[in-house]
């Protein structure tokens, strides 16, 4: 479908990559691999058409749609989120603008029987017709599905997009380019922006919706899950495996080696090539022979080696005194932002040298939570950091805290202690900095630069406590796994908010779900944590409420024998009785979300009925009246199940 012919490219008259020639196919999903500066981003700029190459072509048909979406960029400002990504739908737009025009001309002609009236009928079928092939009577689901499914509610349609963050920005442009269906996405870290929920929800759309994907990615669980094909950038050249990252990653170190045997091979005939030349120089009757070797050894081309990986470097935090048997306690904390609840009632004990991991969408409390764990916030209930407790905080904004006028090798070396002294600028290599880049200024750093410079930093620190908020947004895999190695060795405690499955995986053994004002604990790591849930995307978290009263409904009931309530009540330890004072409270506000709903909905429905009764019978209206009579059942049901849940609560 798409052919890259022989590519090459030039920056400052040095190679970025030479002669790359593949093809994307109608279906496929390739993962464009290679070390940070290998061109991925700038391959696809190229196949965007948004950057020219110093030579080579890309060739497609006519007719073929390209959605790119690069790592950064401003988006427009001026509408809502909705009208903005309405956008997406410009042809039907402008179909049906024109559908509206020719409707109302029809109307008002009466020259039934003149051509110009049959020209109009004709054009008026050919607009339906291709407006009902583009899904146009779909068009407002498919908004309202896309942005929900990236982490939008519902009320967030009618927003400005001022109003959001430069992250939530780029989920609507993200949204935008899903929307107008592309024959080939092209996706520069579209993971970067979003959250563990609307990862797998892009996941799946990309499984069932997308036609050809192209992308950079540094989330490995999200590449192994969308990708079937990876096309790494190394050393120039381009090297296409039919698998996904991980089956890659096995493939590439045999790569490697046929590629280091090889070279080892062509160092030994250079070798003996200049041998002979400086044996038979200046012997005459050997000068052809000579003259030979010199120009065979001309025409040789070097063999590249790719760089020793230095995922190989293995870090260890420094030993740190050992703290009390529970570092953080929580008790009944709850967090408000005027009208707003992020959480309640917030309880859980974290043991000494557990690793755990919070999780759910963003906006859902899981950075408040850390705020109000090291005191940057005020709070309301008990919590209580345990004795010999050293925290080691990385914030999202820990790079902004650096000091701008130091070097990186000072940043580094000023807090390097041990053995670390000598080895400052291996560790350094390892987190990407090399060469000339040690002695560059922070001041002059990149966000990315300035967030791994802060990582360093903070590992070279004696703590025996990290909380680490979203460590791994600008690292890419093979860091990743270097610091994820790291935290593994770490005997202490650990804190980890993330959206990276592949990092958590076989890192935490117990994992806090935030939303809808609650945090819940779950044990196990994060697939133990998905599992239970059993669903396919975190979008599901919204009725597992739900679920979770059915379970309990499902559950045998207690023997009770004949004891009197109050004999039974008085056997109860005090945490018993505590935790059943906070599920009975936790049931009377989900009984309470669940009438309201029911109020709304009956009002939503009541209002079309009476749309409906006023003569207003068109398909759209009763559309939405039937959605509004199955939202009102759905409703009901919820409200039962609330009531009864909190009935079998309070007779226990």
């Amino acid at each position: 479908m798409i052919s890259i012919n022989n590519l090459s490219v030039e920056f400052s008259a040095r190679p970025l990559f030479d002669d790359i020639s593949f093809v994307i196919n109608k279906t496929d999903r390739i993962g464009l691999a290679g070390k940070n500066g290998a061109g991925k981003s700038t391959m696809l700029k190229i196949i965007a058409g948004l950057q020219q190459p110093s030579s080579g072509s890309v060739t497609m048909p006519s007719g073929i749609t390209v959605g790119y979406l690069p790592q950064q960029m401003t988006p427009a400002d001026d509408t809502t989120v909705y009208e903005e990504c309405r956008k997406a739908y410009g042809d039907i737009l402008s179909l049906q603008k024109e559908l509206d025009k020719v409707t109302s001309e029809i109307a008002e002609r009466e020259d039934y029987e003149s051509k110009e009236y049959a020209d109009l009928l004709e054009r008026l079928d050919f607009l339906n017709e291709r407006l009902s092939i583009f899904g146009a009577t779909n068009m407002d689901a498919e908004i309202e599905s896309t942005l929900a499914g990236l982490g939008f509610r519902r009320e967030d349609l009618n927003r400005p997009t001022a109003e959001f963050s430069g992250g939530w920005r780029m989920r609507i442009e993200l949204a935008k380019i899903l929307l107008r269906r592309p024959d080939v996405l092209l996706l520069d870290e579209p993971t970067n922006h979003l959250d563990i929920e609307s990862i797998q929800w892009l996941e799946q759309f990309i499984a069932t919706k997308a036609k050809a994907v192209v992308l950079v990615s540094h989330d490995r669980a999200f590449l192994d899950n969308v990708t079937r094909r990876t096309i790494e950038i190394s050393c120039g050249k381009a090297y296409d495996y039919k698998v996904n990252y991980s089956q890659f990653k096995e493939l590439r170190v045999e790569r490697i080696q046929q590629q280091r045997r090889a070279y080892e091979n062509q160092q030994k005939q250079i070798a003996d090539i200049k041998a002979f030349i400086e044996r038979f120089r200046y012997q005459a009757t050997k000068a052809i022979q000579v003259q030979s070797r010199i120009k065979q050894l001309e025409k040789i081309i070097p063999i590249e080696v790719d760089e020793v990986d230095n995922s190989r470097l293995s870090l260890k935090f420094p030993p740190a005194s050992r703290s009390g048997d529970f570092p953080l306690i929580l008790e009944d904390v709850g967090k408000r932002y005027g009208d707003h609840q992020v959480f309640d009632h917030a309880e859980f004990t974290i043991r000494r040298g557990e690793k755990v991991a919070f999780v759910g969408k963003n906006g859902e409390g899981k950075s408040t939570m850390v705020k109000c764990i090291m005191g940057e916030i005020p709070f309301t209930g008990t919590l209580k950091i345990g004795h010999n407790v050293s925290i080691g905080y990385f914030a999202q904004n820990q790079a902004q805290m650096l000091d701008g006028e130091l070097t990186v090798f000072e940043t580094i070396d000023n807090v390097a202690t041990g053995d670390w002294r000598t080895k400052v600028r291996d560790l350094l290599g390892a987190f990407m900095f090399r060469g000339e880049d040690v002695d560059k200024k922070v001041k002059v750093l990149s966000g990315g630069e300035k967030t791994r410079l802060a990582m360093i930093k903070l590992l070279l620190e004696p703590v025996n406590f990290l909380i680490l908020d979203e460590p791994t947004n600008h690292l890419d895999i093979p860091t990743k796994d270097i610091l994820k190695e790291a935290i593994r060795d770490f005997n202490g405690t650990v804190i980890i908010v993330s959206h990276d499955r592949y990092f958590l995986d076989g890192l935490v053994d117990k994992v806090y779900e935030f939303g809808g004002g609650e945090v819940r604990e779950n044990l196990g790591g994060i697939y133990d944590f998905l599992r239970k849930k059993q669903m396919q995307n975190f979008s599901e978290l919204e009725t597992s409420g739900k679920q979770a009263n059915n379970i309990e409904r499902e559950a045998p009931p207690t023997q009770k024998g004949n004891n009197d309530p109050t004999e039974e009540q008085s056997k109860l330890s005090y945490a018993e009785q505590k935790e059943r004072q906070r599920q009975i409270s936790r049931a009377k506000k989900e009984l309470t979300r669940a009438e309201e709903e029911v109020e709304r909905t009956e009002q939503e429905q009541a209002s079309l009925e009476a749309k409906i009764s006023a003569g207003d019978a068109s398909s759209e209206t009763l559309e939405a009246y039937e959605k509004a009579r199955m939202a009102v059942e759905k409703a009901m049901e919820n409200w039962e199940n609330a009531q009864l849940a909190l009935e079998e609560l309070e007779i226990k």
